[in-house]
């Protein structure tokens, strides 16, 4: 990988037709490479270069396009997508492209400013300029574009209806992204050529989510590989667009409908879409359970219902969907025990999502199976019985991952389209995680009826960053090895009934940047530490504990200091000294009288003769009544 600016020897290059200088870490501005020092393409090459192939996307460059970039009459393929670039860009900048059949530029700052008759001098095939301000009105320029195959103008700033002629120019379209924009109006049948279909001619991909599209969901073309709809406001049609073809086999393999206001039960008639890999409903408002004929979903990977009205058991149907790598049913009004069978049928499983439903009993022990587990979020049902002993088999909770590997769970042949997102609560707050999901390692049991100790097998998993097991009824002390999970970003094991002290490891926990052990039983001192310290005095509330952040001092019996007057400590030995001398003496002298009137016969005498003369002489003085 190479750094810092562009090099100006290109200059010293005759005849170059292909440069590639992508992914890199090169920075500067851009126009160096087109007029600089080396003047390369300026002087040296005009109107006469020979440049065909120019790549310098994913690197750190700055500045604007330069209007040199038009006199590169030969140019073909032109990437410079995922930079720093600003500025405006004209006709002026696309002059001499008569060749030019991809240009790919997304990623970056830059604003389309181009006349709305404008006939632009290429027939391009691919044109990437997601994130370009090109709006508010529909680039009409599209419609000279007769060779065109993908079109990425997404998060353009585009509003309006999308054309007539754009829609049936689509059918051509290969890859459609549109999506991030703020369109409206109804989607016509998505439709692709009829001599693609049946021949497998590649994958078409339609990405239409986060505008303002409505009516009911649109058909599609049975050869349809991609499909995101989401964010928009199609409030039915689900059954038609799922049943419509009856005898068809479907080649989507992504589709993505959350958030479209959809409000009916799930069809039963999946049989058409075994090709799915991913199928996502999240946010919406679908009522009743899992249809039985999502047994044949036998490629699924990833499932998202979150946020519905679902009910039932957990879908039995899903037991033959062993390749699914995510399973997200959060929020919705799922009952009963989880079937054993959870852990046994998904060798592959990583994200297991299943907080806020109604499931019930005793957690089973086959969970353990799931060896590459990293997410497992059970919160807030009524599970009841203990956190089962043998957690310290999710393997992959027990290593620190330090980089992403092969597996990044990346499922869009669209490369960054679609990484694998879960929604995980963590250090008191929702997060999600994609692309670095493959790092992440986090268990929260919070929310239930879960009782006895917290298993001391939980500290052989040196790769989890977040556990919560807080709002249970948790006994015993917090396991002393917890101190040495040094991965540990948030830790919460709130309103349980946990006894002890905080183990004295926890001052070692250098990562940690959440802690709530509040509202337990726990006593003694806080360990000293910068991390423990540096914690909210909330953090230890409701316990029998001493020490900083907390105002209560150890050495006072666990009473708070007066912070007004504390007597010296000086004082306070003087005052001991005083009364326990008087206490001494007090003794021998009474010791020393009584010790001589019982052993000294004659002054026993002489004491009771001097006490008969006493009283004789106080009744002789006492006035008679």
């Amino acid at each position: 990988m190479l750094s810092g600016k562009l090099p100006n020897l290109i200059g010293k290059l005759k005849k170059l037709e292909y440069l590639g200088l992508s992914a890199n870490l090169f920075d500067g501005e851009v126009s160096e490479l087109f007029n600089g020092r080396s003047n390369f393409f300026k002087a040296e090459m005009g109107n006469s270069s020979s440049l065909s192939h120019l790549y310098l996307d994913n690197n750190k460059l700055t500045g604007t396009l330069p209007k040199s970039l038009g006199q590169l009459s030969v140019l073909e393929e032109f990437s410079i997508s995922h930079n720093r670039l600003e500025g405006v860009v004209t006709e002026s900048h696309f002059s001499e492209l008569t060749q030019l059949r991809v240009f790919v530029a997304s990623g970056n700052n830059l604003t389309l400013k181009v006349s709305e008759n404008w006939i632009p001098p290429f027939q391009a095939m691919y044109i990437y300029i997601a994130g370009w301000n090109i709006g508010p009105l529909f680039p009409m320029w599209l419609q000279t574009q007769k060779m065109i195959t993908q079109v990425d103008i997404s998060d353009g700033g585009i509003q309006g209806e999308v054309p007539t002629w754009f829609w049936n120019l689509s059918s051509q379209i290969k890859l459609l992204n549109l999506s991030h924009n703020q369109f409206v109006g109804e989607v016509p049948i998505i439709s692709t050529p009829a001599w693609s279909v049946g021949n497998g001619d590649g994958h078409w991909l339609i990405y239409l989510g986060s505008n303002k599209f409505s009516g009911p969901l649109p058909l599609i073309s049975t050869n349809v590989t991609e499909l995101d709809l989401s964010n928009n406001s199609f409030s039915k049609g689900l059954s038609n667009f799922l049943c419509e073809g009856k005898n068809e086999s479907y080649k989507l393999e992504i589709l993505i409908l959350g958030e479209i206001y959809l409000s009916e039960e799930i069809p039963d008639c999946w049989i058409n879409w075994p090709n799915l890999r991913v199928l996502i409903l999240r946010d919406n408002n679908l009522i009743g359970g899992i249809p039985r004929s999502m047994k044949v979903l036998s490629n699924l990977q990833s499932l998202d219902f979150r946020r519905n009205r679902l009910n039932g058991p957990f879908p039995s149907s899903l037991g033959n969907c062993k390749k699914l790598h995510k399973i997200d049913l959060a929020e919705n009004e799922f009952v009963g025990k989880l079937p054993s069978w959870l852990g046994l049928r998904f060798p592959t499983l990583v994200v297991l999502i299943l907080p806020s439903n109604k499931f019930n009993g005793e957690l089973p022990q086959e969970l353990c199976h799931l060896k590459d587990l990293q997410i497992l979020d059970l919160a807030n049902n009524t599970f009841i019985g203990i956190i089962p002993r043998c957690i310290s088999n999710f393997s992959a909770m027990v290593k620190e991952k330090t980089e992403v590997e092969d597996f990044e769970l990346n499922y869009s042949y669209y490369p960054g389209d679609l990484i694998e997102s879960a929604m995980v609560m963590t250090k008191g707050n929702m997060y999600q995680y994609d692309t670095i999901l493959v790092l992440f390692a986090s268990m929260d049991m919070s929310s239930n009826y879960l009782s006895g100790h917290i298993p001391i097998s939980l500290t052989r998993l040196e790769g989890l960053r977040s556990f919560n097991f807080s709002k249970n009824n948790l006994t015993g002390g917090i396991p002393n090895g917890i101190g040495d999970m040094k991965t540990l970003e948030s830790i919460d094991l709130s309103e349980n009934q946990l006894y002890g002290q905080i183990p004295q490891s926890f001052s070692s926990l250098f990562t940690l940047s959440y802690l709530n052990l509040s509202d337990n039983n726990l006593s003694g001192m806080i360990p000293l530490s910068t991390q423990l310290q540096s914690f909210d005095p909330t953090s230890f509330q409701g316990n029998n504990l001493c020490g900083l952040p907390l105002l209560v001092n150890c050495s006072s019996g666990g009473k708070t200091p007066n912070l007004e007057y504390e007597e010296d400590e000086n004082d306070k030995d003087e005052v001991d000294w005083f009364y326990i001398s008087m206490a001494i003496g007090f003794a021998l002298s009474f010791w020393g009288v009584c010790g001589s009137l019982l052993f000294k016969r004659s002054w026993r005498h002489a004491y009771f003769r001097f006490l008969d003369r006493s009283w004789e002489w106080l009744l002789a003085k006492a006035p008679i009544c």
